[in-house]
């Protein structure tokens, strides 16, 4: 009854969702977005396909990147792989989360259980689990205009005026840094321009949906001084519902707004100065109820599983276990509010021959949870939280020297410098005692009952690096590129836990009391302040050959030895633990690569076989307590070695002036290569605590993804002596199964989903007016995004969103 009445927004009986099904039936053979969409781009002189003949130009001029050698480069001549997503194309899929675009990059992995505890791998590597740790970091590195963003919940904003983003796969320590071990995402906004420019796009869908884009640009002072601003603001009510508060979850509401100076003063000297400011609100993090096991996988009973500590409540009723429904029950506030802000300034300098680069950067980003730690109607776990203040100082320096030289160069420097200060809290509520500890008495509800803890934790960081690369083009089609990264990173942290809130106790007697005080340590108990720092220093380094075998065919090989730096351990430690720092990680990996055109440059096709193998690979571990199986802890490790090894590959065609198609896809096989002490899988845990994961699959990780696309566009008609046209996109992405729970458990294996998008519209072919209709997720598939099993044998849910539809309008002046 209730999956009828919610979804009918949505209900594909609505005229908006039997027109979109009607106009994006097209042939499978024009399924997604094309071309310049990803990487395999086509350079200039190529015939244009139908995004260029729409005056995107993605596809048929010379697609320019500048992350891959810190220059400006051709794509196809950079022996890296590259997946480049133009502005043209997040505009035809409607694309500016960092979670939706990873549906056009196959190998880029973005799972999140709320904006701070995000999970982003690429190749399988990076951080697998969606459980974050302050004292460590992410071994994707996030840029935006060149400026190094800390920590992941900074990119989960609505992007911004964006002129493309690269994402580079594989090691980039040499000129980027310590944490990209596994890749690098760099986003470009546009600059601002001296001629007046002015875009702006508004919205309507199902779900309450409405987003609102501009950005304005122009000239202050004719080529001495130009300014843009750009802002958005986003809304939708909410995917799921609360049956308890009879509200709407997993709603959001995003405000933007960038504003950038560029200063000309020299043709040789260029300044860009960039503020920011974003906020988000949301209700987001309500579990459903996705499945329920009274025993374990061979069948033995578990002890006090969720269905025998529902029964001791006789008013509680159990969740229904359909996920799809998209009903959650949470009594305690939950919410993921955030704001981050920033001012950055990029100074460029050409000195005759080489060319100065400056970018200073101060950021910050404030986190606001709220979460109910149970998910139930009952007040068990009424608070389960860590608040953070995160700032971030950054200044690098490089010098490069001029392009097209025998010898190409840049040398340079870095200095990084972040605070996260954490306040974390966790409360039990009145009905902690019966459900945890099987009896509500006098005993058990004054250890409870209203027991809160409070954390404090202020992990800091100082890095100081240099870097050099060279590119010795031994012949005109033979180049060799070396590189090397020395850093010197110290990481120093404190720790405190207290009680914040408990019941007077003082009325029992002194040994009843000592039972009260024991009840409430296993659960969460006071820590002194304590304080850990370490000091590493590392040496980064790649070497590549690649050889243009023909003028459009370019074949490479490479090794990069990467490092990520060690972590802090700030949390209530388990005994076992005697050590609260976390080494580095050490990775080794080989590429061999193939990029090439064809069909008088109509198709590119783009290939490469990576290995990468890692030491001490730093993950997240949630376990049990043995002293109190009740209780499940978290906190991070080193494994001995993981292994990624694959195959990827794009493909382009032009197939005519109006129609293009696109293809990308990966195999990843990423495992744990020696892993014997890994926390048990809760199926198992009568078994034991630990189990022997070596061979096993990293989690987080599908074996195959890819996309498939098509765009067409076509001249109409004439309309007020404009030239109108109409266009349509249609794209598909596919991801295999994995699994998201750190001990690899059966009841956490996500099925693998196929998801199905598309646009239609029409449009001048100025730009004027573009009016469109769209769907995502259009044929309204169910799938999960993440499965988390409890010790009690209950699973929750977090679930992709249900189809939406919905109809835009831009203009461009």
């Amino acid at each position: 009854m209730f999956r009828t009445s919610f979804r009918n927004t949505v209900s594909a009986t609505s005229p908006l969702a039997l027109a979109a099904a009607l106009l994006f039936t097209v042939p499978a053979y024009a399924a997604e977005a094309p071309s310049a969409d990803l990487a395999a781009a086509t350079p200039a002189g190529s015939a244009p396909d139908a995004a260029a003949a729409d005056g995107n130009g993605d596809t048929g001029s010379t697609i320019i990147v500048t992350a891959s050698r810190r220059r400006d480069e051709n794509v196809q001549e950079v022996p890296v792989a590259i997946s480049v997503i133009s502005a043209a194309a997040l505009e035809r899929r409607g694309d500016y989360t960092l979670g939706s675009i990873q549906q056009q990059v196959p190998s880029l992995q973005v799972i999140t259980f709320n904006p701070r505890n995000t999970n982003i791998n690429i190749r399988g590597l990076g951080s697998n689990v969606s459980l974050t740790n302050d004292g460590l970091e992410n071994g994707v590195g996030f840029y935006i205009d060149n400026v190094y963003y800390g920590r992941v919940g900074l990119a989960q904003f609505d992007l911004v005026d964006i002129q493309s983003m690269e994402i580079l796969r594989g090691p980039q320590g040499t000129l980027f840094g310590k944490n990209t071990t596994a890749g690098v995402i760099n986003v470009t906004s546009r600059k601002p321009t001296f001629d007046p420019e002015l875009s702006a796009e508004a919205s309507l869908g199902n779900y309450g949906h409405y987003q609102v884009r501009a950005s304005a640009s122009g000239g202050l002072i004719k080529d001495l001084l130009a300014v843009r601003l750009s802002g958005a603001i986003s809304q939708n009510d909410g995917f799921l519902w609360n049956k308890t508060t009879n509200t709407r979850a997993q709603n959001y509401l995003n405000k933007s707004i960038r504003g950038q100076l560029l200063f000309t003063p020299d043709p040789n000297l260029e300044v860009r100065i960039i503020g920011d400011y974003a906020r988000q609100k949301q209700d987001y993090v309500l579990n459903v109820f996705a499945g329920l096991h009274t025993t374990y996988a061979d069948g033995t009973p578990i002890a006090g599983n969720f269905a025998q500590r529902a029964a001791r409540f006789p008013g509680y009723t159990l969740p229904d276990f359909a996920p799809f429904d998209r009903v959650g029950e949470a009594d305690s506030h939950y919410q993921s509010n955030m704001a981050g802000y920033g001012v950055s300034g990029e100074v460029n300098w050409k000195l005759g021959g080489p060319t100065l680069t400056s970018i200073t950067a101060y950021r910050w980003w404030d986190w606001d949870p709220a979460n109910d730690g149970d998910g139930t109607s009952l007040p068990i776990v009424v608070k389960a939280q860590q608040a953070n203040r995160q700032r971030q100082f950054s200044q690098e320096l490089r010098l490069a020297s001029k392009d097209n030289g025998t010898f190409d160069w840049v040398v340079g420097a870095y200095y990084f410098w972040q605070t996260v200060r954490g306040y974390g809290a966790t409360g039990y509520g009145s009905a902690a005692p019966l459900w945890f500890l099987g009896a509500s008495n006098a005993v058990n509800n004054a250890a409870l009952s209203g027991y809160e803890v409070n954390s404090y934790s202020d992990p800091q960081t100082k890095t100081l690096a240099a870097f050099g690369q060279t590119d010795w083009h031994i012949t005109p089609s033979l180049t060799l590129t070396t590189g090397l990264r020395f850093t010197h990173e110290e990481k120093d942290g404190v720790f405190e836990q207290w009680v914040a809130q408990a019941a007077d106790i003082s009325g029992f007697s002194p040994a009843v009391q000592t039972q009260i005080q024991a009840i409430r340590a296993s659960f969460n108990k006071a820590v002194p302040l304590t304080h850990t720092s370490f000091t590493d220093n590392s040496l980064s380094g790649l070497v590549s050959l690649s050889w243009k075998v023909a003028p459009d065919v370019m074949v490479y090989g490479s090794y990069a030895r990467g490092n990520k730096s060690g972590g802090l351990n700030l949390t209530q430690l388990p005994s076992s633990v005697t050590d609260p720092t976390v080494k580095p990680e050490k990775v080794d990996a080989f590429e061999i690569g193939v990029k090439s055109q064809f069909l008088d440059h109509r198709a590119t096709l783009n290939a490469a076989g990576f290995w990468t193998e890692i030491s001490d690979y730093q993950t997240a571990i949630t376990d049990l307590d043995p002293s109190n199986p009740l209780v499940s802890r978290q906190y991070i490790a080193n494994i001995p070695k993981v292994r990624s090894r694959g195959i990827e590959g794009e493909l382009t065609v032009a197939a005519t002036d109006f129609l293009s198609f696109n293809a990308s896809g990966t195999y990843t096989d990423a495992s744990y290569i020696s892993y014997d002490n890994a926390p048990q899988a809760i199926e198992n845990l009568n078994h034991g605590a630990i189990q022997d994961l070596s061979g096993a699959r990293l989690p987080g990780v599908p074996k195959w993804a890819w996309t498939l696309g098509g765009d067409f566009n076509h001249a109409l008609t004439t309309l007020g002596g404009k030239d109108v046209s109409v266009y349509a996109h249609a794209d598909y992405a596919y991801r295999s199964n994995y699994n998201t729970s750190a001990s690899n458990s059966a009841w956490a294996q996500v099925p693998g989903y196929g998801l199905v998008n598309g646009r239609i519209g029409l449009r001048t072919d100025d730009g004027l007016w573009d009016l469109s209709i769209w769907a995502k997720n259009l044929f309204d598939k169910d799938y999960f995004i993440a499965l988390a099993p409890a010790n009690t044998g209950v699973v929750t849910a977090q679930i992709g969103e249900p189809r939406t539809i919905g109809v835009t309008l831009r203009t461009k002046l």
